[in-house]
């Protein structure tokens, strides 16, 4: 079972009123990154690629079609009996771009990424909602623990 937009709302920090939906909170735009060189996923560990963030000319990003890494603005955290999921909103979607994203594991703590992908030309603002987080009811043996533990919480 998935927890309403209000519950959701209580994992999710900063978060307005307008985040708030039925079934999830809006996740908004931090930063856009263009990935520029190769990462290597290996069965002793992982490497991620070297990033160029994307500026933000007057808070926009201009995006050309491609593959980019959206930063969220938002500290997510998963609680104990969760497990969450990130879905594009339907108007990135309208336009041509999907937003893919891993399971987000109980005890999980940070401000994560996702994969943008853009099949036309778009201008995404700064701060703009581009996807929502939903929780859903989950067992689970142990908690999150791994590398991307606390990423970017200040």
């Amino acid at each position: 079972m998935f927890e309403p937009g209000s519950v959701v709302a209580e994992h999710i920090t900063p978060v307005s009123e307008a985040q708030v939906q039925p079934n999830g909170v809006d996740l908004t735009a931090a930063a856009i990154y263009e990935q520029t060189e190769p990462g290597r996923i290996g069965t002793d560990g992982k490497t991620v690629g070297d990033r160029r963030e994307i500026d933000a000319d007057e808070g926009v990003f201009a995006l050309a079609p491609g593959a980019y890494v959206l930063q969220y603005t938002e500290t997510v955290h998963i609680p104990d009996g969760h497990v969450g999921f990130i879905y594009p909103r339907s108007s990135l979607m309208r336009n041509s771009c999907m937003l893919h994203t891993a399971v987000w594991d109980a005890g999980y703590e940070g401000k994560g990424e996702g994969l943008l992908e853009v099949h036309h030309e778009i201008e995404i603002e700064e701060d703009a909602r581009v996807g929502q987080i939903v929780l859903a009811d989950a067992d689970h043996d142990d908690t999150y623990e791994g590398g991307y533990q606390g990423e970017r919480i200040e």
